[in-house]
């Protein structure tokens, strides 16, 4: 029986490219630098960055890594995308569960930023 997660593996076919996004984009904290091996803390999340793999290796399905914003979706939108790097992929969608917004890091994995619905 699982426990917990214990990290989640990236693709990535830029290391410095993918650590500089994570870092400089999203603002979260490098643990480990390697040329094919990094880890970035996401809140008490380890995300590790794997250069040791195809970042493109097929279409549709995989997994996808949700990010709870400090502020607004859209604060989180402006900032982001004034720092670059990040690919806007949609507008914000509403539902019964929250508010997603997609985008892809620098290396074409899926994210999306997330808040759960207003309290009320």
């Amino acid at each position: 029986m699982a426990k917990g997660v214990a990290t989640v593996w990236v693709p990535v076919e830029d290391m410095g490219r993918a650590l500089a996004f994570y870092r400089d984009t999203l603002g979260l904290s490098v643990t480990m630098e390697q040329e094919d091996w990094s880890m970035v803390d996401a809140g008490g999340l380890t995300i590790g960055l794997n250069a040791r793999e195809s970042a493109h290796g097929g279409r549709g399905g995989g997994a996808v890594i949700s990010f709870e914003p400090e502020g607004s979706i859209e604060d989180e939108l402006e900032r982001i995308s004034s720092r670059g790097g990040a690919s806007i992929e949609g507008d914000i969608s509403e539902y019964p569960w929250g508010r997603i917004l997609p985008f892809k890091d620098s290396e074409g994995n899926d994210l999306q930023l997330y808040s759960p619905p207003a309290e009320g």
